[in-house]
């Protein structure tokens, strides 16, 4: 199928700003592949240190430089569910390795956090920063040199992001991403957010929502509706980057347990030790990145990857903003309806079809590139393919070729929307994003006064006050990355959603962020310049008339010019922030680039020719679209 002469357009046009910083990134994987197998530069000394600990088989394949060493980078805790799983997995993979007369080590593990738990709390303002952390702690894993290959065991929010910045670094390596699949499901997700709001309004006790909360989170595996966790599943497999149909696939089972030795073969088969040499760093080029964005916006996914995948892409050399995704939406149809954009858990999802229809709906219709090189052979086509086992052995037969539940997924022709899941807003108050995908369309124009707050917990406060206006719309401002980290405010979607099942039209506006698993509330996030950094929002009061509209993608504040030019900023009056760590991340908070650059901490893809690496305020503000309506921000960071 000829590609969708819009998406080429887009795709050329990323590739061309990239040009630079892209061939700089292939160069500097180039060297590190041309030094050969990485064990052979260790010493001696450096080589018995690595091999210590090994069974005496592993260490006979260590000292002799002849077959691949895997390194595995693990997120396993057993606090998180998604997570849990993971603790078995190393042994599945040093077991398979030894079966090929390979060896698999663990390199390294990196923390996870979940926004679920510190939702609300102080903890949750070093989540955004975690994913740099992991980034780091990736490198710092996989800098003993012993390794050809890397193996990657991640599933959640900043994890996957963190962990594929860090392969990035190490471009020169082949790596396979494996996650642990979802939960089984539990209640429905409609019933949860009903009990929710029943509680934001003091119709429901501290008893009954917890009884559904555990209801809903019960077993090991991913939480099952489709947020940033999911949809960094649903990216990867876009992206090439892990075996076909592993996404979905629930913890504990014989399949799960297929797919993990699976992938353990898969990679050592693509090392530069055989003749199928596939490093990340190739595998990720311009048109991955675009699979990525385009699987974000047909399944409705997360806003949270409106900056990750800024940094993803950004490791790998590639210039991807705001604009790109934006065009991107507008061209890509709604064909999944998966909680919060529907009623479907992840597990309904892939019995409906899941990835594998929906990637050859995509592919047919010209809307993703399938002549991407993946870990998998045989390119994107394999990935509408579905695993299944026969006879306990590993097989993969041909996606259903119709929807098995037209309520949860659709063909091209027959989508739920024409446009993508997610909108750019522009206008005097900046720029910011909008998840359409899950707002009815009689919310998608809002025009209210303001209700301004620096700090989120006084909405709850105002509404059992009573003084909250009938309409209105909640400007949380000082919320970005620079300010506290950029923490999710999920918390305020209970009571926004109860205020719009009144009949009341609400909204909100921040340079905060949103959970993946928000979504009916007409919501302009990531307001970019941020507060902290001077931009507009600082300068709204109470009262003050604003205009989101998603349909004209603007979002603006009704005041005359010369009294809104004439305006200071407001001082963040927020209370001081409860530690909790977060002296730690000072540094972080100080250096953090715009939400739009990727909110990084880190310097991130290849250098600049001076060797530093800078704030790029053009390209905050879009780079394409610099006509664009936000004020420049000072170039601070």
């Amino acid at each position: 199928m000829t590609l969708h002469p819009r998406l080429h357009e887009i795709t050329e046009r990323i590739r061309k700003r990239s040009a630079d910083s892209r061939a700089a990134y292939l160069r500097g994987i180039d060297a590190a592949h041309r030094e050969g197998p990485s064990r052979t530069r260790l010493s001696c000394g450096n080589l018995a240190h690595a091999f210590a600990a090994s069974d005496s088989p592993d260490k006979g394949r260590l000292r002799a430089d002849v077959t691949p060493n895997l390194g595995i980078i693990n997120a396993y805790n057993d606090m998180l569910s998604a997570h849990q799983p993971f603790e078995h997995y190393p042994e599945i993979v040093r077991r398979v390795a030894r079966e090929l007369g390979a060896t698999a080590q663990v390199a390294g593990g990196v923390p996870a956090m979940c926004d679920g738990v510190t939702q609300g709390r102080p903890g949750m303002e070093l989540s955004l920063f975690s994913r740099d952390n992991i980034a780091q702690a990736t490198a710092i894993s996989l800098s003993h040199d012993m390794f050809d290959a890397a193996l990657y065991l991640g599933v959640c929010d900043k994890i996957v992001p963190g962990l594929l910045i860090g392969a990035l670094a190490f471009g020169h390596l082949p790596a396979m991403f494996v996650p642990a699949g979802p939960m089984t499901p539990g209640i429905p997700n409609k019933l949860k957010a009903e009990v929710r709001e029943r509680y934001a309004a003091g119709e429901a006790t501290r008893e009954e929502l917890l009884e559904v909360e555990a209801a809903s989170y019960h077993a090991a595996g991913t939480c099952t509706f489709y947020g940033t966790a999911n949809s960094n599943q649903v990216l990867l497999e876009a992206m090439g980057l892990q075996l076909p149909g592993t996404s979905f696939v629930n913890p504990g089972t014989p399949l799960r347990d297929a797919l993990t030795r699976a992938s353990t073969e898969r990679v050592l088969r693509i090392t530069a030790l055989g003749d199928d040499y596939r490093p990340i760093g190739r595998l990720v080029d311009e048109r991955a990145i675009v699979n990525a964005m385009v699987a974000l916006m047909a399944t409705g996914g997360s806003t949270n990857h409106t900056i990750h995948w800024i940094a993803v892409a950004r490791a790998a050399g590639v210039m991807l903003t705001w604009d790109d995704m934006d065009d991107l939406s507008r061209i890509i149809p709604l064909l999944a309806r998966v909680y919060p954009n529907g009623e479907a858990d992840v597990n309904r999802f892939a019995a409906a079809g899941g990835t594998q229809f929906v990637f050859r709906e995509l592919i047919d219709a010209g809307l993703m590139h399938g002549d991407v090189v993946t870990v998998a052979a045989g390119g994107m086509r394999a990935y509408c393919d579905e695993p299944r086992l026969t006879d306990g052995k590993l097989d993969y037969t041909p996606g259903i070729a119709t929807s098995a539940d037209d309520a949860v997924v659709r063909p091209v022709i027959a989508a739920f929307d024409l446009q993508g899941g997610l909108r750019l807003l522009r206008g005097n108050l900046g720029r910011s994003l909008m998840k359409i995908s899950a707002v009815k369309s009689e919310y998608h124009r809002i025009e209210a006064p303001a209700v301004v707050l620096d700090d989120p917990r006084a909405l709850n406060k105002l509404h059992a006050a009573g003084v909250l206006p009938q309409d209105f719309i909640a400007v949380v401002r000082y919320q970005g990355p620079r300010a506290n980290g950029m923490p999710e405010l999920h918390s305020l979607a209970p009571l926004l959603g109860l205020l719009q099942n009144q009949g009341r039209r609400v909204a909100l506006v921040t340079d905060g962020r949103l959970s993946g698993a928000s979504g009916k509330i007409p919501a302009a996030i990531h307001l970019t310049p941020e507060a902290a950094r001077g931009g507009p929002i600082g300068k709204l009061r109470e009262g003050d008339m604003i205009r989101l509209d998603a349909n004209a993608g603007t979002l603006e504040v009704l005041v005359d010019a010369d009294e809104w030019n004439a305006r200071s900023h407001a001082a963040n009056t927020a209370p001081a922030a409860q530690d909790m760590g977060r002296n730690l991340f000072a540094w972080s908070r100080n250096l953090v680039t715009p939400a739009d650059q990727g909110a990084l901490s880190i310097s991130c893809g290849p250098p600049s020719p001076e060797g530093g690496w800078e704030y790029d305020a053009e390209y905050e503000l879009g780079g394409d679209s610099a006509a664009a309506a936000a004020p420049h921000e000072a170039k601070d960071a």
